[in-house]
């Protein structure tokens, strides 16, 4: 008789849910062909429930982030990637839409083929609105531990429940130039239990908040070591170098840099071919390999790199360094390839 078939993970989760709604009913949506055996979707399936707390939306919940069946890597203390994933959208209507249950297939194919997992205090730009197609600002998601579900233990190994947090795309900025996790509490004061409501508005219009972040910002500076931008190139020039960055970039990586050079840590941008290192030092100094070109910037230079990195096409010189800025304009995409926008 061959060997009953289990599935410890997956139990695992289930009983988390029953522990958190107690004999309440969800509603999970299924994969049909199972990604292992050359189905288009990694997870297993996504469950749904009603939930009232703070206010009335849908929970769901993934389940194949993390081993379901037997433990893929045992002499790793992490079920699986390690976490599994919770979504909760503003509750209208009788039925949970299907969209979420999209998006967060889409989320797991990115981090099957990629290998990159989330945590706590990561970000990711969806290029696009987070429901296709939709009039709402929401474009991209932090992640932090899911209050109720937290984290557990399973025989496969550790899981964290981690909630993905619908942004707007300066409000992901924003969490970019400060801490994930702590911009996250700060934005759960305005949006409680982070329930996404597409019809809303960025929370970074609000003073109280602006003026809290700028606060953690000037106080503790940037989390974020790395910055990926679409436009990113650099090559010597006769009298220093040449850097070329795209206008949609500069506002954020001015930002950056105050909030990690400024504060004594490094910043590196990461362009589609090449990179770029900024680290602290007492005066200028270039060195560069074949992809990668690494600026020491003193104070001086900062402030008026800083000051240089405007929003708009054009070429200036920073005088505090053999430093050419070739600011060109940036061509905004949606996720399938679609001109949205020009900034220049």
């Amino acid at each position: 008789m061959s060997e009953e078939f289990r599935q410890p993970g997956f139990d695992a989760i289930s009983a988390a849910l029953e522990r958190l709604y107690s004999g309440k009913k969800g509603l999970y949506y299924g994969t049909a062909i199972p990604y292992t055996l050359g189905g288009p979707d990694p997870l297993d399936g996504v469950e749904v429930f009603k939930n009232d707390s703070p206010f009335p939306h849908w929970h769901y919940v993934s389940f194949g982030f993390s081993d379901l069946d037997e433990k893929t890597a045992p002499g790793s203390e992490w079920s699986g990637y390690g976490f599994e994933m919770t979504f909760r959208l503003k509750r209208e209507g009788d039925d949970p839409p299907v969209w979420p249950v999209n998006l967060m297939q889409n989320l797991a194919r990115y981090v099957f083929d990629s290998g990159n997992v989330f945590g706590p205090g990561h970000h990711i730009d969806l290029n696009g609105p987070i429901m296709l197609e939709a009039d709402t600002k929401l474009g991209a998601l932090g992640f932090f531990v899911d209050p109720e579900l937290g984290e557990m233990d399973t025989e496969n190994g550790r899981v964290v429940f981690l909630q993905a947090a619908a942004l707007t795309v300066d409000e992901m900025q924003a969490l970019m130039c400060w801490n994930g996790t702590a911009f996250l509490k700060l934005l759960e004061k305005a949006l409680p239990g982070h329930i996404a409501d597409l019809s809303r508005r960025s929370v970074m219009e609000r003073p109280e908040i602006r003026e809290t972040w700028q606060q953690g910002v000037d106080q503790d500076g940037s989390s974020t070591g790395f910055l990926y931008v679409d436009e990113l190139g650099w090559c010597r020039a006769d009298s220093g170098w040449r850097l070329r960055l795209g206008a949609g970039h500069t506002g954020v990586i001015r930002t950056m840099l105050k909030a990690r050079v400024g504060k004594g840590q490094p910043l590196g941008l990461i362009g589609p071919d090449q990179g770029v290192s900024f680290v602290p030092g007492e005066k200028t100094e270039f060195s560069a390999d074949e992809t990668e070109l690494k600026v020491t910037l003193p104070e001086t230079a900062l402030t008026e790199l800083c000051g240089l990195l405007l929003p708009a096409a054009q070429t200036v010189r920073c005088d505090a360094a053999p430093l050419w800025l070739d600011i060109v304009p940036t061509v905004i995409r949606d996720r399938d390839g679609n001109v949205k926008k020009v900034i220049q």
